[in-house]
């Protein structure tokens, strides 16, 4: 029973760093994808380079957000 209580706190606390990660690399990637068709000056193509770095930043945003949600649990008393 007590277990069972120690794992709903982790399971959500999982479940929020998750969803973050997955919203974070979802806007890296669409707003770097979004600076290389959209900016002036720069040729409206879509490359595999510009793909290649739309993966980086997304994954850096990734990384960014659970990194936030992973602090902001500490803050709390969470179990980060």
């Amino acid at each position: 029973m007590i277990d069972q209580q120690r794992q709903q706190p982790d399971k959500a606390y999982e479940t929020r760093r998750r969803r973050a990660g997955i919203a974070g690399f979802l806007v890296g990637l669409v707003g770097a994808v979004a600076f290389f068709g959209f900016f002036p000056g720069l040729p409206h193509v879509i490359d595999v380079g510009a793909l290649l770095v739309a993966l980086a930043v997304g994954l850096a945003g990734r990384w960014g957000c659970q990194a936030w949600v992973g602090r902001v649990g500490r803050k709390r008393g969470g179990t980060a």
